[in-house]
């Protein structure tokens, strides 16, 4: 998993609340769990005017040109504006798959679904809660290239004129950001006591590794 540490980025605002899951990336993608390959279906019946399906080219599929997504002065952004709910519906690890594999880092709104919440940690992606006014303001200051610049270390967001917001993160979560380690990472620390309990277990019990 990369690691999150600092990030300057352009924003892309979408500013639409209670963006679900399958907005994010529809059902029909869920077929595959290969973790990669899914940026160019990321809000895809949004994204495009044709229905999209696994594996499909989308080199020449039509774009919905109003999609801000499609606008190319939000190209290459890494930091996604929104509103309030970001992430609600079925439960699906896709959807940040897809987000992170767009080429987003960081996610910005008053409110998260709780499970698409803690996926986002678990794949590299930085959820932050800001207040409802807080994101107000920073949809206010939106202009073609607007950028900001996030410090994990720091736990602040600094704006082109210099206005910080602090954000909150549980310390683990923002420990294993910074490390760029996710669940099977953590347990690949321990390799030398698992080893060590491996051997002395088949000492005790030979049976189960015959």
């Amino acid at each position: 998993m990369q690691a999150f540490t600092t990030l300057t980025s352009k924003v892309l605002p979408l500013d639409r609340a209670n963006v679900d899951t399958d907005a994010i990336i529809p059902k029909q993608f869920l077929k595959s769990i290969r973790r990669s390959g899914f940026g160019v279906f990321l809000f895809d019946e949004w994204r495009y005017l044709d229905r999209g399906e696994p594996e499909m080219d989308c080199t020449n599929r039509p774009l919905n040109q109003d999609f801000i997504l499609n606008k190319p002065q939000y190209k290459n952004a890494q930091i996604l504006l929104t509103r309030e709910n970001f992430g609600c519906g079925s439960s699906r690890e896709h959807a940040p798959w897809a987000l992170e594999d767009y080429g987003f880092r960081a996610i910005i709104a008053p409110s998260f679904a709780d499970i698409f919440y803690n996926n986002c940690f678990k794949n590299g992606l930085l959820p932050i809660v800001l207040s409802a006014e807080q994101i107000d303001n920073l949809f206010k200051q939106m202009a073609d290239g607007y950028q900001l610049t996030i410090d994990l270390a720091a736990q602040k967001i600094t704006t082109p004129d210099g206005i910080n917001f602090s954000f909150e993160i549980d310390a683990d979560r923002k420990h294993r950001l910074l490390n760029g380690l996710d669940d099977i990472a953590l347990t690949l620390q321990q390799a030398d006591k698992i080893k060590e309990y491996e051997t002395e277990r088949a000492k005790r019990a030979p049976w189960l590794f015959a």
